[in-house]
């Protein structure tokens, strides 16, 4: 029996410079684990070498993250940031072809997918990404996070939610807030 159109996942897009990308997927994360659903989120950009409060809060609760980045410092060259996104995406392939979860969040992909300093296109394909939005599990909700959405990501999302900046403290010269940033 095929699923009907209102039970089917969506692809929603948090997308723009403003803050708040990642967080709506954190809250959209707890939703769904509220009503059973299973969570799972991967961070392309974030690493596990730094403390994150929802890491913490999130190991507590049971929803499933990693954090698949090297960070972005200048410490890093080129090749580890290839290798890291090339892990990520293998691992994210992976994770969804086990069809363990309703919910997945591919936190900070859009910015993976925007590097232009150095080429990705190898090991984060872009026509891959967009095979497996499309082909994925029928009942699978995808959350894709990050600044500069790709126009071919957008164009087969449910749902764009550009986060535009209005004013941030960051403008007053007051560092990133624990608790609130991490």
């Amino acid at each position: 029996m095929g699923m009907n159109r209102n039970h089917r996942g969506l692809t929603l897009v948090y997308t723009g410079d403003g803050k708040g990308k990642t967080t709506a997927a954190l809250g959209l994360a707890i939703r769904a684990m509220g009503r059973g659903k299973r969570v799972l989120m991967i961070q392309f950009i974030k690493s596990p070498q730094r403390t994150y409060g929802e890491k913490l809060m999130f190991d507590k609760i049971g929803i499933e993250m990693h954090q698949m980045g090297i960070g972005f410092t200048w410490t890093k060259t080129p090749e580890e940031h290839r290798e890291a996104l090339k892990k990520a995406w293998a691992f994210t392939k992976e994770k969804i072809a086990s069809n363990r979860y309703d919910v997945v969040i591919l936190d900070e992909l859009n910015n993976a997918l925007a590097i232009d300093k150095f080429p990705i296109d190898d090991v984060l394909p872009l026509d891959e990404v967009i095979h497996l939005i499309k082909n994925r599990q029928e009942h699978l909700h995808l959350i894709i996070t990050g600044r500069s959405a790709k126009q071919e990501i957008v164009d087969i999302a449910d749902l764009v939610t550009e986060m535009k900046p209005v004013k941030h403290y960051y403008d007053e010269g007051i560092p990133a807030v624990k608790g609130i940033e991490f």
